[in-house]
């Protein structure tokens, strides 16, 4: 099976909402984050990938962990995520490959979202919820 291998950003508002990107020509939204560069830490692909999609400079709070999922956008793809909580030093803006951007509620949103997004990051923000807000 073919592994993709990403950095992604969960970034997380004040009213407890999820940011989730969509890039060109793909129909699942998902985390702001992209593919590593050869001998890229992922720490440092994250935080380029925030810069080129969003426009803004981030603080890595904490690293939530590596999953293996789906390939939202290239079937038969493993995904190897390194997912990262972040906070954004400014507001967000499309850039890059990115057509669309949103917040989403964790409770239930109609959007396509990525086998990332469903099955990783929401458990995660919902079971890390109160944490979260202190920081």
């Amino acid at each position: 099976m073919n592994v993709i291998t990403v950095a992604a950003a969960i970034i997380l508002n004040d009213q407890n909402e999820l940011l989730l990107v969509r890039k060109k020509n793909t129909e699942f939204f998902m985390q702001v984050g992209g593919k590593l560069e050869e001998n890229e830490a992922p720490e440092r692909t994250m935080l380029r990938e925030i810069t080129e999609e969003i426009g803004a400079k981030a603080d890595i709070q904490q690293f939530i962990g590596r999953f293996e999922t789906r390939a939202a956008n290239e079937a038969g793809h493993q995904l190897v995520s390194y997912v990262y909580h972040v906070t954004l030093e400014q507001a967000p803006r499309i850039d890059a490959e990115i057509v669309e951007m949103k917040w989403i509620a964790l409770d239930h949103d109609p959007t396509w979202l990525a086998p990332l997004t469903n099955e990783i990051v929401i458990p995660w923000c919902l079971e890390n919820i109160a944490n979260i807000s202190t920081l």
